[in-house]
Formats: structure tokens, sequence, C-alpha cells
């Protein structure tokens, strides 16, 4: 059984949802970004991943306030990622209630940072594997690093790191389905967890991401839309 994980993706403190990333091609979905989380869980979501998007693009949580909120309200474990660049900053999250915290930038720039993460917070520390054509972009999605995500994911693995959240973003927000190849070669390449994002849209897509081994399945605008319900993704998860 794979874990089904509904996004909330923040901007502006609003629940919103962009097309491949780019944040000027934006879905807003509610208002009350709490409230979404409350609909999730009382749907039977076993976790939420938060998204802050503005602190993604700044380099520092922005959305902090209603992550800490949910987190809160919420009696599901959270993990959260966006703007979340320095060891204080986890200690905040994670002292708020939130279970894990997701690494973007930061992996790729200052993997120091990143061991010294793991080693103060064991099994906290994700990596988010954000990648478009096998490179890693980063600071929101909107530069290139240059980094292939193969090898990024294998040194990382090797600091602590406990799983990673791999997404091909040129499938993210579009319902097209995953990059299915993509995704089983990040879950070969290293012995930790690997969950899938960007693109899952239908029962068929779970189904196939479980048979490719990954630990869990991030779900977005197939939920807000309702090309896929909760129950039918939980279903097929099981």
């Amino acid at each position: 059984m794979i874990e089904i994980i509904p996004a909330i993706d923040i901007r502006g403190g609003r629940c919103v949802r962009l097309y491949q990333g780019d944040y000027a091609r934006e879905t807003v979905f509610s208002d009350d970004p709490v409230s979404i989380a409350r609909r999730w869980q009382k749907e039977g979501a076993t976790r939420l991943h938060l998204v802050d998007l503005d602190g993604a693009r700044e380099g520092v949580p922005v959305n902090d306030t209603v992550i800490r909120e949910i987190a809160r309200t919420v009696s599901v474990p959270c993990q959260v990622g966006g703007g979340i660049r320095t060891v204080e900053a986890i200690g905040r999250y994670l002292q708020s209630g939130v279970d894990r915290v997701i690494f973007g930038t930061a992996a790729v720039e200052d993997e120091p940072l990143v061991a010294s993460a793991c080693e103060a917070f064991p099994g906290a520390v994700v990596v988010a594997v954000d990648a478009r054509g096998g490179q890693i972009v980063i600071r929101g999605w909107l530069q290139q690093s240059g980094e292939n995500a193969e090898e990024l994911m294998r040194r990382l693995a090797g600091l602590g790191v406990s799983r990673f959240v791999y997404t091909d973003i040129a499938r993210d927000g579009t319902l097209l389905g995953p990059n299915f190849v993509a995704i089983e070669r990040a879950a070969r390449v290293v012995n930790v967890p690997v969950i899938a994002s960007g693109g899952v849209s239908s029962v068929d897509h779970v189904r196939r991401l479980a048979e490719i081994g990954v630990e869990g399945v991030i779900l977005g605008r197939a939920l807000y839309e309702g090309a896929l319900t909760l129950k039918d993704a939980l279903n097929a998860a099981s």
C-alpha cells in the first residue's frame, strides 16, 4: 500500500495550484487553506503536503503562520516545503507540529546544511527533486541549476536524507500523467523511499506508481478539479 498525500500549495495566504510551476498561471481554489486541510483529513488523508510557494521564490518562509495553523488544526502529520534554508527554520516548523521538512534549493546550493540538518533532525529531512529533462530546477522552479537529478539523489542519500519527493515539473498541474520512466529510475537510484508528484490524475496512475514501488503519491490539481476523488485514490492505493 502506498500513501496518498493531498497537496496544499499556499501563495498569498490562499490555496492555489500552478501550471508547470509557472507563477503567472495560477488557479485559486480557496481563500482558506486551513479549511482545505480539514476537508482532506475528513475525507481520509493520512498526511498532508504543504508548500509555501512565496517562500520557495523568496528563499525564506512567508506563509509559515498559515502552515503552523494547519499543523495545529489537523491530527494527521504534515510535511512542509518552500523557503526552508536554515536549520533554525526546520526547528521552528518541527516545534509547531510539522513532522517532516523539505529542502529544495538549499539541497542543491548548500549540502553542508543538509548534512547538519540530517544530523540534528534524523528522519525529518526530505529533499524535493524538482526536475525538468532530468536536470534540477531551483528557486521556485524559476532557475535551472545544471545539476543532474539522479547524481544529486545519490549524494544526498549518503548524507542521511530520509526520503525524496520527485517531481517532473513538465507534468505538474497538467493532469497528463506522471513521468513514470523518470520516477522509476529515481526510485532505483537510492535505497530510501521516494514519493511521486506531478501529473497524477487517475486511479490507473496511482496503481502504476504502486507497482513501481514508490512510498507515496502527492495529488494536487486532480483533487481540486474533481478528476480524481481522494476516496478513489485511497482505494486504488490499497
